[in-house]
């Protein structure tokens, strides 16, 4: 077996990594902009938070039936165009006289067409990358993929912060709306294999054959299920994280910032990794890999609460980035490998409406326990939540998913 990757796909590679760079830049960046401009506090940067990410709740489903109808090229090509003008226009008004007339709001609702690109990545890119790779590939494919996305969330908040500090905030967006602008050239260059595009139907009835695919699925339903429970319980730790290891750890921001980065170096590796475990095992084993590595993570952290070293926390930390990240490919590559070529944009769609409607219930019950308990509360109820979905897919019957040069190939 060939070592490279076809060229087709090696440019949509490219593409993801520029687009999730130009992505990460401008989330990191507007916020920045709006504490140090608008002088926003926690409730403003909330918000702007917030409307970023409603994207991923509220046009996930339609942009996965989109990605099913159309070419998945052009539909990510658009996207990624309407990301580049949102970045020319928040730098054009962050120059303009009348900016602070637009304040907060107007930089949310810019966040919120930018993040558009981002949720159109997310369902057509696992839905086209079958059409483009030997099916022996995925694996090493959706590696690729989800390596440059790890680097991105790395490197793109030091990159941000770094260029807002020493340029000013246009810098970050003038990189940002370049980096958009070099994935639309590659998407412009992208060829993608003409398939049959199904008859129209009623688009209800198209939706809720993606979701009834994968509710029905024996191993389809428990990866849906774990995928909830791990945000959930993610959005539960990440709320008391910070205050415990300002207040329990002795850490400042500096020592806070370092313990953070570790998840995304932990990312970087478990990325790198995964290709070597996918061609040792089936996607289906490799998979519980990232919820196991999650309790051994969870248990790290709530260990803390006894003997408190922001070491542990890192490590804690570096698991919950590496383990996951392998759940994150060998499902995908299962998702790809089980589904239908003309479901795989809904059924990708599904997997993200419902990981992204967890993350808003984590972050409430995070906040309640955080309120009741206190930061150790919310590191004692995410150990609870990482047990539960371990269990969930322990108990899924996965050893009979198929290895990967089982599964179908491209159609």
């Amino acid at each position: 077996m060939s070592s490279a990757l076809p060229r087709p796909f090696l440019h949509l590679a490219h593409a993801n990594l520029a687009a999730q760079s130009a992505e990460q830049l401008g989330l990191a960046a507007v916020p920045l902009v709006a504490v140090m401009a608008y002088g926003a506090g926690a409730a403003e940067t909330g918000l702007l938070a917030a409307v970023q990410t409603l994207p991923f709740l509220l046009l996930a489903m339609p942009l996965g039936l989109l990605a099913d109808r159309m070419p998945r090229r052009r539909l990510m090509l658009r996207a990624e165009v309407l990301r580049a003008l949102s970045l020319l226009l928040m730098l054009a008004v962050l120059a303009a006289p009348w900016s602070a007339r637009m304040g907060i709001a107007g930089m949310a609702l810019l966040g919120f067409i930018g993040a558009i690109g981002t949720v159109a990545f997310s369902v057509a890119a696992p839905a086209l990358v079958p059409e483009l790779v030997p099916r022996e590939a995925l694996a090493r494919a959706n590696g690729r993929i989800e390596l440059a996305r790890s680097a991105a969330f790395a490197a793109g908040p030091a990159v941000a912060g770094a260029l807002v500090a020493w340029t000013g905030a246009g810098a970050a967006f003038v990189l940002a709306a370049a980096l958009s602008a070099a994935a639309v050239a590659l998407l412009w260059k992208l060829p993608e294999p003409a398939r049959r595009m199904p008859a129209a139907r009623h688009p209800w009835t198209e939706l809720r054959e993606g979701a009834r695919f994968v509710l029905s699925h024996a191993w389809l339903r428990p990866m849906l299920l774990t995928g909830a429970i791990f945000n959930i319980a993610w959005f539960v730790l990440q709320a008391g994280y910070v205050p415990h290891a300002v207040r329990a750890l002795g850490l400042g921001a500096q020592g806070v910032g370092l313990t953070l980065a570790m998840y995304g170096a932990g990312m970087v590796v478990g990325a790198l990794l995964t290709p070597h475990i996918a061609a040792r095992t089936s996607p289906g084993r490799a998979i519980r890999v990232g919820p196991f590595s999650a309790v051994l993570a969870a248990v790290l952290m709530a260990s803390t609460l006894r003997w408190p070293s922001a070491g542990l926390a890192a490590l804690s930390l570096f698991v919950f980035g590496a383990g996951p990240m392998v759940w994150t490919i060998s499902s995908t590559t299962l998702r790809q490998g089980v589904t239908p070529a003309g479901m795989l944009g809904r059924v990708s769609a599904v997997f993200l409406t419902v990981n992204a409607g967890a993350r808003p219930v984590g972050a409430a019950l995070g906040a309640g326990a955080g309120a009741l308990w206190g930061e150790a509360g919310c590191l004692l109820l995410a150990l609870a939540g990482f047990v539960l979905q371990a269990a969930v897919i322990a108990l899924a019957k996965l050893d009979a998913a198929p290895s990967e040069a089982a599964l179908r190939s491209p159609t």
